[in-house]
């Protein structure tokens, strides 16, 4: 296995700046999630590291090996690195074995090479003669991530894998993955533009935003410490509120709120995690509650509920438990639990 280091990494296509400047490194056996909307440069990096592109700038190491620098660029076939596409990209008129086997020379292509891999992926033996349309889903993901891991490559790249699954099975398929990868040691890059999976599944997620790094931390970090009010927004969602900000304080239309990040003084903005907010029914006929319930989704296990506070624009969201569900309509009263964190700087209009 092998560190990945990235430096100064740009890519333009055109006149359309894709990349710009990137700088990151990932630990040899860490699992990093490129997290991103589309378009900001996911993909695009991802295939500078496997080979498929080249940077216009930059170099990139793996291990003591300089793959793109001022020497040139290996090829990809020669770089030693994994690459499992969309929803795995088996090959239908190859069994499960065929597949595992693939890209190996052929003198490796052993039964104990083979049952060494479905072993790995915890496949049982029956289904080496299987073919993909025969798999389940999670079935056909490990056959794709073994079939990567075979050749014993220095790094796994993995491009949106599970974006094709139902909710259930991209939770499951996950986690399969993500020990599989644990198991074999492998250090990986995993693209995604789903905030849950990159939280959790990733030793560190790095945050991509118009082609530039917005934020590189470990998924406690990033979700906890957002470096601003477009990430926290984008992982895990956020209500921000104008605020008034001085000696650890925050005052805002929910009143004086503790900030966890004393320092910003004067206008700006606090961030308030759904989980934080506790609605209380107002009692009948008060006219001081805080604010009107304008929306709830129900999900089974909780409710997120729209709240609209008086005298500012941005909704306030909650989460509740299911069987504390207010109505659209209802007069709520708002408790926010623990500090907020503060950013510096008027609210946009």
């Amino acid at each position: 296995m092998a560190a990945v280091t990235m430096t100064g990494i740009t890519k333009s296509y055109g006149a359309q700046r894709v990349l710009t400047g990137i700088d990151l490194t990932v630990a040899d056996g860490e699992l990093v999630a490129l997290l991103g909307p589309s378009g900001c440069g996911k993909t695009t990096l991802l295939r500078i590291i496997a080979g498929f592109a080249a940077p216009d700038e930059g170099t990139l190491t793996v291990g003591d090996d300089e793959l793109v620098g001022a020497r040139g660029s290996v090829p990809a076939e020669r770089r030693r690195i994994g690459y499992v596409p969309q929803e795995g990209a088996l090959f239908p008129h190859l069994p499960v074995r065929g597949n595992i086997l693939f890209g190996l020379p052929r003198r490796e292509r052993t039964a104990d090479r083979l049952a060494e891999m479905m072993e790995l992926a915890e496949l049982p033996a029956h289904l080496a003669a299987s073919y993909p349309h025969q798999l389940s889903g999670g079935q056909q993901h490990r056959v794709a991530l073994a079939r990567a891991l075979a050749p014993r490559p220095r790094v796994i790249l993995l491009d949106e894998p599970f974006a094709a699954l139902d909710a259930a099975l991209r939770e499951s398929a996950g986690r399969e993955v993500t020990r599989l990868l644990r198991a074999a040691g492998t250090t990986a890059v995993l693209v995604t533009h789903d905030q849950s999976e990159a939280l959790s599944l990733a030793d560190r997620v790095a945050v991509l935003r118009h082609g530039r790094l917005a934020q590189v931390a470990d998924p406690v970090g990033l979700y906890t410490a957002p470096a601003d009010v477009d990430i926290a927004s984008f992982v895990g969602g956020a209500s921000v509120l104008p605020a008034s900000l001085q000696n650890g304080s925050a005052q805002c239309v929910l009143g004086d709120l503790r900030v966890e990040n004393p320092g910003p003084t004067g206008e700006g903005r606090v961030l308030v995690r759904p989980e934080q907010v506790h609605l209380r029914p107002a009692a009948a006929g008060a006219k001081d509650a805080v604010g009107v319930v304008t929306e709830v989704r129900y999900f089974g296990h909780g409710a997120q509920v729209r709240v609209e506070l008086p005298g500012t624009t941005p909704l306030l969201v909650a989460r509740v438990a299911g069987a504390e569900l207010p109505a659209v309509g209802d007069k709520v009263y708002v408790e926010v639990q623990g500090p907020v964190r503060a950013y510096p700087g008027e609210a946009p209009a």
